[in-house]
């Protein structure tokens, strides 16, 4: 109460709670005809299921909880062990319970109200009905005891409130109010009791004067639910159904009271949300209630009401909320700018079916000084016309407005003054269905009913370009950093148009209602739109693809995303509240790869303030949110060519290795290690194998030994067999495992003084013939072919099969290339052009 902000927050219950009642140490809530008993403010421990019907009156008592349904059956559970202790059925037609309250000091006796205005009292251990009241003919809404012993207030139907003494069944005092039945009773500890009423007003009375002590009008707009003095202090907290919690301060002449802290949203469901500024920090809020709010995502203490529209303020306040025919109507929408809000008003708004547009001001928290109409309508208002699209330009100075008429209007929100008009009389045929200014304020793009979009300058107000569009528009919404159009139809599909080349460059469809809000991503990489069929759908521009899709259970009507990309915020049908969505690409790995056409979205819960009990986050289970990693194949397509994978290191010097080995010849004779290396040497290549260890000889013989020669390498076999299977995959991936030097050897020990043949020599170049027919690994093809031409030229000149085969080769070679060489012509030719002609 001394901060008015959240302690705790429970699990959910799978059902709106209609009961709610504490002690000491438990909260119980019912839904329906099941009671839970919550403990920790968190989780629920206690379970009692035995109602038939709802649940309708609630009554901790001691080690037990009393419980009553709409059938008229009270009974009372033993709170541990979860049974019924007691059941006790009423007939309706002669006692129908109404309100049940625990007279203090009445030891296990609970007194009975019933809708025909009897009251009984009961002890509940014995199961005895120990006095009937005969009570005053009228229906109890609410019982109360007063601070003085044997003495309870009993809250009739009728408006009268009776302080009775059920000790002795005598009348202490009555009191009337004229507002309609009782709807709650509190004592003050200074003999004073409050009484709500259903049009939420609470009257004071003073017990000792006996008469009425002061009123608290339209203290909230709807019925007031419930309401207690803080013990030992002036305060008085309400609730009502109008979604506001006030804490009332009583200091002040003549015992008024004034609010003191309250928390509030809606009363009726929010219709337009935006985001109001840059930090992401606040969210605008317009609902069907008629109020503009602000929604804080940092803390609840920062929340604040605009108010509610008014055309004539000062009168609205002398007739009070309920007789107010000043009211405007509910904002359908509205736009705002933060640029120039401390010097005048930043937020414009157009209201349901009515010409006039409204300004209002963030940091007065009220409404602003201009009624934004065209001049021909000062005296008169027309039924049929009215603003339907708005905008604000990013430097705060001018305010667009569209009507359904077709006519745009510019309007300056300092002063109010009309600034002008696009078109002759109007700027389109049908009605305007969205206005929006780019970031310069150099273009106006409007879009008509008709199914035209047109670009004006922003200041001579000349029509610059028109587009026709496929269908009618039903809205638009400009990003103006990246200048990108979304456009949704009145035939449920979306499309994307770039202002900078006037054409639509994505067209979206896949949603099956009506579109009813889009926002894109700060980055303007997505946009994202809810529609009448309960999808939220998430678009990657720059794919044109579906990424996200998601069911809610109402229809998202509003939606706005976070201006620094964190939250999306939606608003639902017939849901007062506003809803945060995380961006979860901000902190986890999400592959943002295109859904199925097939996809089947999945029914999500909408988030609460607190997860259910078991949090399982299911997303981790669907393989589409595992990031599987890219594999590049080994040849991209078989009319391409293809590079290898291989480092350059490994091809690039093959040509110039006896340059390298000289350069790194060493200076010195290495010298041989007294002991064991520390690092066990390798033989190079991709797979590392290691080199046996030598026996140390105390004699090294300096004669070659013939037979390490003659040893054929694995390479050198596998080139043997391809000869007669014309498989050459196989020496083709040792060679590529190889390092550069040992290609080398390999090569060399291929020609007849090395130890090989001239049938193996040919299996080679066959090889070579294959990659160049495969079109594949055309890097290497080329370092192999080089370095073997460079070993072997002169054998390969003097033997007549290996010519046939290498003039084979070279015509291959020619073809190849000539084709690639007039592709990289050709680019290099256009980029050229591009990087030195002025475009």
């Amino acid at each position: 109460v001394k901060k008015l902000g959240i302690v705790a927050v429970s699990n959910t219950l799978p059902q709106d709670i209609t009961c709610l009642a504490a002690d000491r140490m438990l909260i119980f809530a019912s839904y329906d005809n099941i009671l839970h008993a919550f403990a920790r403010n968190k989780e629920v421990v206690h379970t009692y299921g035995g109602h038939k019907a709802r649940i309708h009156l609630l009554q901790p008592f001691g080690d037990h909880v009393i419980s009553v349904d709409v059938d008229n059956v009270l009974v009372v559970w033993n709170i541990q062990s979860e049974e019924e202790y007691l059941q006790i059925d009423f007939d309706k037609a002669t006692f129908a319970v109404s309100a049940l309250l625990h007279p203090s000091t009445y030891l296990n006796k609970i007194l009975l109200g019933s809708e025909q205005g009897t009251l009984q009292l009961w002890n509940i251990r014995s199961n005895k009905l120990l006095y009937s009241f005969p009570g005053w003919g009228l229906a109890v809404t609410t019982l109360e005891q007063a601070p003085a012993v044997d003495v309870v207030a009993v809250g009739l139907v009728s408006g009268h409130i009776i302080v009775h003494n059920i000790k002795f069944d005598e009348t202490l005092m009555k009191f009337q109010q004229d507002w309609g039945p009782i709807t709650a009773i509190s004592f003050h500890g200074h003999p004073v009791m409050a009484a709500g009423s259903p049009v939420g007003h609470i009257a004071l009375w003073d017990l000792e004067e006996k008469k009425l002590m002061c009123q608290m009008q339209d203290a909230h707009s709807t019925a007031i639910a419930g309401m207690t003095f803080v013990p030992g202090e002036p305060l008085l907290i309400t609730n009502g159904a109008d979604n506001a919690l006030r804490v009332w301060i009583f200091d002040g002449p003549g015992g008024t009271g004034r609010v003191l802290r309250s928390r509030m949203g809606h009363s009726a469901p929010p219709t337009k949300i935006r985001y109001h500024g840059q930090n992401g920090e606040q969210i605008l809020s317009a609902g069907q209630d008629g109020t503009l709010q602000s929604f804080s995502t940092v803390h609840e203490k920062f929340n604040k009401s605009l108010g509610r529209g008014s055309i004539n303020k000062k009168k609205s306040k002398k007739k009070g909320l309920k007789l107010d025919t000043m009211a405007l109507p509910p904002i359908t929408a509205f736009a705002s700018e933060v640029a120039h809000q401390s010097d005048w008003d930043g937020i414009v708004a157009c209201h349901q079916g009515y010409i006039t547009c409204t300004t209002w001001n963030y940091q007065k928290t009220s409404m602003g000084a201009h009624k934004l109409r065209p001049e021909e309508f000062s005296k008169h208002k027309p039924i049929d016309i009215y603003a339907t699209a708005v905008d604000i330009t990013s430097c705060g100075n001018f305010a667009v407005i569209g009507m359904s008429t077709g006519q745009v209007d510019v309007y300056n929100m300092q002063s109010g003054i009309h600034r002008g008009r696009y078109g002759k009389e109007t700027a389109h045929e049908g009605a305007i269905r969205g206005v929006a200014v780019d970031g310069l304020n150099q273009l106006v793009i409007t879009a008509g009913s008709e199914g035209l979009i047109k670009f004006w300058k922003f200041k001579m107000k000349d029509l610059v370009y028109s587009t026709e569009l496929s269908s009618s528009p039903s809205g638009i919404l400009l990003h103006r950093d990246s200048g990108i159009l979304g456009i949704a139809f009145d035939d449920f599909t979306i499309s994307v148009l770039d202002i900078e080349t006037r054409k639509i460059v994505r067209t979206f469809s896949g949603h099956h209602g009506r579109i009813n809000d889009m926002t894109f991503s700060p980055d303007g990489r997505w946009l994202i739109t809810s529609s009448m069929d309960c999808c939220i759908k998430s678009w990657d521009l720059p794919s044109g693809c579906l990424i996200d899709c998601f069911l809610v259970d109402s229809a998202a009507v509003s939606l706005t995303m976070s201006p620094t990309g964190d939250f999306l915020a939606s608003t639902h049908v017939d849901d007062l509240g506003i809803y945060l969505w995380s961006n979860r690409s901000l902190y986890s790995l999400v592959s943002l790869r295109p859904l199925s056409a097939d996809y089947e979205p999945s029914l999500v819960t909408l988030p609460s303030t607190c997860p259910m009990q078991d949090v399982d986050v299911s997303g981790d289970e669907e393989p589409c949110d595992e990031m599987i990693e890219y594999v590049s194949p080994e040849q991209l397509g078989e009319q391409l060519v293809t590079l290898s994978l291989l480092p350059e290191s490994r091809w690039k010097n093959l040509l110039n290795l006896d340059i390298i080995k000289k350069k790194n010849k060493p200076k010195e004779p290495p010298k041989v290690p007294k002991s064991a290396p520390f690092f066990i040497p390798t033989l190079p290549g991709l797979i590392p194998q290691y080199i046996p260890p030598e026996e140390e000889k105390d004699t090294q013989s300096k004669v070659v030994n013939l037979g390490i020669l003659a040893q054929k390498s694995d390479f050198y076999i596998h080139l043997e067999e391809a000869l007669s299977t014309n498989e050459y995959k196989a020496p083709l991936d040792l060679l590529k495992s190889l390092g550069p030097s040992n290609i080398e050897v390999e090569l060399q020990c291929l020609a007849p003084e090395g130890g090989g043949s001239m049938e193996v020599m040919l299996s080679f170049l066959r090889m070579i013939g294959m990659m160049l027919n495969k079109k594949y690994n055309f890097e290497l093809t080329q370092a192999y072919l080089a370095l073997f031409l460079k070993l072997h030229l002169k054998i390969l000149s003097s033997e007549p099969k290996l010519l046939e085969e290498l003039s084979k080769l070279s015509v291959q070679l020619e073809e190849t290339w000539i084709h690639l060489q007039a592709l990289f012509n050709q680019s290099l030719c256009v980029l050229t052009y591009m990087k030195s002609a002025l475009l």
